[in-house]
């Protein structure tokens, strides 16, 4: 009987047990995610009336709190727990097309109806964006029990456990992998942009095992060539160019920034220092002047020269810039939106935005002429003059005198720019870049902290003999400071002019007089900039700071070029931000504190309130997106497309990914075991046997991968503009090593440039130069390079997160009749005759040059046919021979010229022009 009871008990346990788990199951099932499926429905049928910009009725799905409050009508749209009692599940199954949502569109289907019913049911929860949650820690998948022993053998690295784990999802195997010469090419362009040496190439391909390739990688990650290859990326981030643009579009001396990149990437500077450098180097401690080169990143936004363009909205222009480009470039995400208004799809309200500008807006920068504040590049002599000083200084100032001696030195800052006067009477902002004042005339500079200062710098041209301008407090009638009598100079010279003390903050005026000239229409005395500083230190020894002095002084004059760097104001020249309404920088709302957005990690309290704060939290462990952003990006490099493809917006309008623990895994040991390395994680990626896959589409990948978003092959495509011009000198034998300095103009079809306010032209460099790597290539806004342009590169006037693949005649136009790439053909062409004596092994030789490989019997026989055509023609019209060698020397021969035209066409193959 006991038993019989015990039994039933037993029974009735396994039922209930049974019974509970089934409901569990069933539940959690059900359970409606809002982000994958509420969210994709709000985004296309409901955000655009009730979100960002629109609040029809007063209601918002935009965030929760917003969601759930009453609505214009007192009614409550959402009632958590009862769709019953929900306006917005009534609205959406009403008949009347004047009552249903969405209105006058099509109504949602039953399945939509039913998840955002459930949801509601459920309690309304609001979800996270995968993109925005924390990074953490993935397990990696197994692949014993995949395929057999297929599986565990393909794997290489733990890359290969993601990408095998999703193949098998759609019973889908890899590729195999691509053959040794396919490897060899692929690793070389995409590690260094360029082929790999013949001596690499040939131990690799001597014994193209796993450590052979693992050697290759290796050397090719330590090649000079590498830091050249992803700057070369980096600067369509950077916006980077040679010029201002706009319009006038003028020359920018800001190249050091680009060898600044190169020489980070060659030393593999962790990414987190790497953009805290770029973003604050100038407000670390004592930074060098290579941090201060750094945060030229942000001074590559375009100003305008234009004469009667605002500065004050130029400046402004470019501080947005600052900001939209560190969210699409840096975090992946478009903040974008959010100038205007609440970002209508991610978790971004409107004040966001302006609290995340304040941490540029106190930048010194105004949109100058001449780009201040600029990092002046001292020469050797002028180097040795101001370590000199530096010591001085060290021993007979204090550090913050010393530092503020050596800042103006180095900067001219911070000074007022003239072009920053108003109340203008009888003066005028001449071409809106510098002050002017003419006879009678007067002008006003806002809110000056005179207190301790007793010295003025000031940087002038005095066109006008017997002319007076004097400093008055607080009106044009106020209290004299002090009058001054320039020297005439019709270039830039700068003065120091003693001056009494006065305390506080004043409206200081300007006012000029001249008996010599004989109305306000003729120009008087022109201002570039003023300092108001305290006198310079004295030290122990009278001669010593004398000696100081006077090197102080012909520092201070030395006529030296400047790299446009980020300065922030002193606290007596803050700039105060405030939210502009409706993104009108003219209409200013409240005044608003720097900030981070509440939906992402909060900002550390130990953290200051400025740029390097900024750079800190985007660079800690917490940040969601920063890491995310660059493997997503590297990714992209190597396999044409990233793990989200929207590079440029890893939010809830981007791409869905595919591989979201592959992302995850990869950004959490970016960050905490290869501690920002971005070649180990490239070597990495490119260890892989993913990476290394063969291109051909099988029939089953047709079919269930065809768009290859589970990397079941290697993709094929196209080089960059940069890869194609680098790698087909490289081939020629054509290709300088040089590194470094100043921009290079390669050959270029004339008129390209029109440069209507200056004499700027497009000269073709001498020498060496003419053959350096793209990279080095003089870029200007409104007429960059035409190769790089027409295969996709980017005009930066703004930041380009992803280049946008195309295909077009004009790519094939460039590569077989530009003048540059004739040129390559014709030394390939040189080069393969010192070769081989015959036509056949001529160009058996160029495809091992160009492929490391011969040419299959149908490719050889096909360009021996062309050389055979060419030559004959050739042998016919000693004009066409003469156009195409271009020399009057023994190569001047139809042979050459046929041989010639194979090179050409081995340059414009294929295989040569994608990665393959």
């Amino acid at each position: 009987m006991k038993k019989l009871f015990a039994n039933k008990i037993f029974s009735v346990s396994v039922i209930l047990l049974a019974v509970v788990l089934l409901f569990v199951y069933s539940t959690s099932k059900d359970q409606v995610d809002f982000s994958t499926q509420v969210k994709p429905i709000i985004n296309k049928k409901c955000i655009n009336c009730h979100g960002g910009v629109k609040k029809q009725g007063g209601f918002s799905l935009l965030f929760r709190d917003e969601a759930l409050a009453k609505t214009k009508s007192g009614k409550l749209a959402i009632v958590p727990g009862d769709a019953d009692k929900s306006e917005m599940i009534r609205r959406l199954t009403l008949d009347d097309p004047e009552e249903r949502m969405p209105y006058q569109h099509d109504a949602l289907n039953k399945d939509e109806i039913k998840t955002l019913t459930r949801w509601i049911d459920q309690g309304a929860k609001w979800g996270e964006h995968w993109a925005y949650v924390p990074v953490k820690q993935q397990m990696v998948p197994s692949v014993s029990s995949l395929f057999g022993e297929d599986g565990s053998s393909w794997v290489r690295n733990d890359i290969d456990n993601f990408i095998f784990s999703k193949l098998q999802s759609i019973d889908l195997k890899p590729s195999a992998a691509a053959s040794p010469e396919t490897v060899l090419r692929r690793v070389a362009l995409d590690i260094t942009g360029l082929p790999a040496k013949d001596s690499w190439a040939t131990a690799y391909l001597k014994n193209p095992d796993d450590a052979a390739y693992m050697r290759l990688v290796d050397s090719l990650l330590a090649s000079p060539a590498y830091g050249e290859r992803w700057t070369s990326m980096w600067l369509d981030l950077a916006r980077y160019a040679d010029t201002k643009g706009y319009e006038k579009d003028g020359y920018r001396y800001i190249w050091q920034y680009r060898d600044w990149l190169i020489e980070a990437f060659n030393a593999d500077k962790p990414y987190n220092q790497f953009l805290v450098e770029q973003l604050a180097g100038d407000l670390l401690p004592a930074p060098t002047d290579q941090q201060l080169i750094a945060t030229a990143y942000h001074r590559n936004s375009v100003t305008n020269d234009e004469g009667g363009s605002d500065n004050e909205e130029f400046r402004t222009a470019a501080i947005l810039d600052r900001v939209n480009s560190t969210w699409e470039a840096l975090m992946g995400t478009s903040f974008a939106c959010a100038q205007c208004h609440s970002h209508p799809y991610d978790p971004f309200k409107h004040d966001d935005y302006y609290r995340f500008m304040a941490f540029f807006n106190n930048s010194r920068d105004e949109d100058t002429f001449a780009d201040y504040p600029i990092l002046r590049q001292f020469d050797d002599a002028s180097s040795a003059k101001l370590e000199k000083l530096t010591n001085w200084l060290t021993e007979n100032a204090t550090p913050a005198q010393k530092d503020n001696w050596l800042n103006f030195i180095k900067t001219w800052q911070p000074s007022i720019n003239s072009l920053t006067a108003d109340q203008l009477h009888i003066s005028a902002l001449t071409d809106t870049k510098w002050l002017v004042l003419r006879k009678g005339g007067s002008a006003r500079f806002a809110k000056v902290n005179l207190t301790g200062k007793t010295k003025l710098v000031y940087r002038y041209q005095n066109y006008a003999a017997g002319g007076q301008w004097a400093i008055r407090l607080d009106s044009t009638r106020g209290t004299l400071v002090k009058k001054f009598s320039p020297k005439l100079s019709n270039d830039w010279t700068i003065v120091t002019e003693e001056i009494p003390a006065v305390k506080g903050v004043h409206d200081l005026y300007f006012v000029y007089e001249n008996p010599n000239m004989k109305d306000g229409n003729e120009n008087g005395i022109m201002f570039d900039w003023l300092h108001f500083t305290e006198p310079f230190p004295v030290g122990k020894d009278v001669a010593a700071t004398k000696e100081a002095y006077n090197l102080y002084w012909d520092l201070l004059n030395a006529n030296v070029p400047g790299i446009p760097v980020m300065q922030d104001n002193p606290a007596d020249m803050f700039r105060p931000t405030k939210v502009f309404e409706r993104g009108n920088w003219m209409v200013k709302g409240d005044e608003v504190k720097p900030g981070t957005p509440a939906s992402l990690n909060a900002f550390p309290s130990n953290l200051p309130a400025n740029r390097l704060g900024l750079a800190k939290w985007m660079t800690s462990y917490d940040n969601p997106l920063t890491a995310r952003t660059m493997v997503n990006r590297m990714w992209e490099q190597l396999y044409g497309k990233g793990l989200v493809e929207t590079l440029e917006d890893l939010g809830s309008q981007g791409a869905s990914p595919l591989h979201p623990e592959l992302l995850d895994h990869l950004s959490w040991k970016f960050m905490h075991e290869y501690n920002w390395s971005v070649k180990k994680l490239l070597k990495e990626l490119v260890l892989s046997a993913t990476y290394r896959q063969d291109s051909r589409i099988s029939p089953e990948a047709m079919e269930k991968d065809p768009e290859n978003k589970y990397f079941s092959r290697s993709p094929r495509t196209r080089l960059t503009g940069e890869q194609v011009r680098d790698q087909a000198l490289y081939i020629s034998g054509l290709l300088s090593t040089k590194m470094y300095g100043k921009p290079v103009m390669p050959l270029q079809p004339d008129g390209i440039w029109q440069s209507p306010y200056n004499d700027d032209a497009w000269i073709t460099s001498k020498g060496e130069d003419k053959y350096r790597r793209s990279v080095y290539t003089y870029w200007k806004r409104s007429a960059p390079y035409p190769t790089m342009i027409t295969f996709d590169g980017a005009t930066r006037e703004v930041c380009t997160a992803r280049r946008i693949r195309t295909n077009t005649p004009l790519q094939a136009l460039v590569t077989m009749n530009d003048e540059a790439y004739l040129e390559m053909a014709r030394h390939f062409a040189f080069n393969l005759q010192r070769e081989a004596s015959n036509p056949r092994d001529q160009i058996i030789a160029g495809f091992r040059k160009a492929l490391y490989k011969n040419p299959s019997e149908a490719n050889l026989q096909t360009m021996e046919r062309l050389y055979q055509q060419a030559l004959t023609t050739f042998k016919k019209d000693a004009g066409k021979t003469c156009d195409v060698v271009a020399v009057m020397d023994e190569h001047n021969t139809p042979e050459t010229a046929a041989l010639v035209i194979v090179a050409n066409a081995i340059l414009n193959l294929d295989e040569i022009i994608t990665r393959n």
